[in-house]
């Protein structure tokens, strides 16, 4: 499993920095020394990913301990993407709340100060995480899967949206269109531009996916003007 979660991560992270090379020329091209930094602490990240995601397939194939299913019949349709939300909306709580957390000096000196010591950010570093960070970031899927159902196609969709939306927050620049980006339902949603800020200010845009826990507690500052 953390060969798979690194071999993830070189696809997304590769293909993702690609695609900034060609459109947006030169926008990372002095950081040669802070990616091959961010590629050494994601391996370790991809490390420790790996041993709860084993534990996950190991008692989901061998045990039945989980509650992923695979008979779509087990549970209503609807619930499907309902349990994509849930499963998103988990995790974004709990990123939200550890992060906040991360930020207090102390914690942030011992814990999260490697993820900030890309400046800017590229999309090599989606994983670049102290060890004791990364643990806080790996064990929330597979405690879900205990506790949540959700369709193995459904589990799928949602460790695509976290790997794609942790690669591209990273990229410094908006892939996404302005017009979903500043219309109302792009007003909810975490992107480029949003955490860019984040990485600007410190204080404020803690969010993973949604602006929810953000506007709700007054810590959204909104876009950066330079992503």
């Amino acid at each position: 499993m953390t060969a798979i979660v690194a071999a993830r991560y070189f696809a997304s992270s590769g293909l993702f920095a690609w695609i900034s090379a060609r459109r947006v020329p030169g926008i990372h091209d002095r950081l040669g020394p802070q990616m091959r930094r961010e590629i050494r602490w994601s391996l370790v990240s991809a490390a420790i990913f790996g041993i709860p995601a084993g534990v996950v397939a190991w008692g989901w194939q061998e045990r039945g301990w989980t509650r992923i299913y695979e008979d779509w019949s087990a549970y209503p349709l609807w619930y499907a993407p309902v349990s994509v939300f849930l499963y998103l909306f988990a995790h974004d709580t709990w990123f939200y709340w550890t992060h906040r957390w991360m930020h207090r000096p102390k914690v942030f000196r011992a814990m999260h100060a490697v993820h900030h010591a890309s400046r800017p950010p590229t999309a090599w570093a989606a994983m670049s995480f102290h060890p004791y960070e990364a643990l806080t970031g790996a064990v929330v899927i597979p405690a879900l899967v205990f506790l949540v159902p959700i369709h193995v196609t459904m589990l799928g969709v949602v460790l695509a949206v976290m790997t794609v939306m942790g690669v591209t927050n990273h990229m410094g620049w908006e892939m996404f269109p302005r017009r979903l980006v500043h219309s109302k339902l792009g007003g909810w949603l975490i992107t480029a531009s949003h955490h860019q800020r984040h990485h600007e200010e410190y204080r404020c845009n803690y969010g993973l996916y949604f602006r929810f826990w953000d506007r709700l507690c007054g810590t959204d500052r909104g876009l950066s003007p330079n992503a």
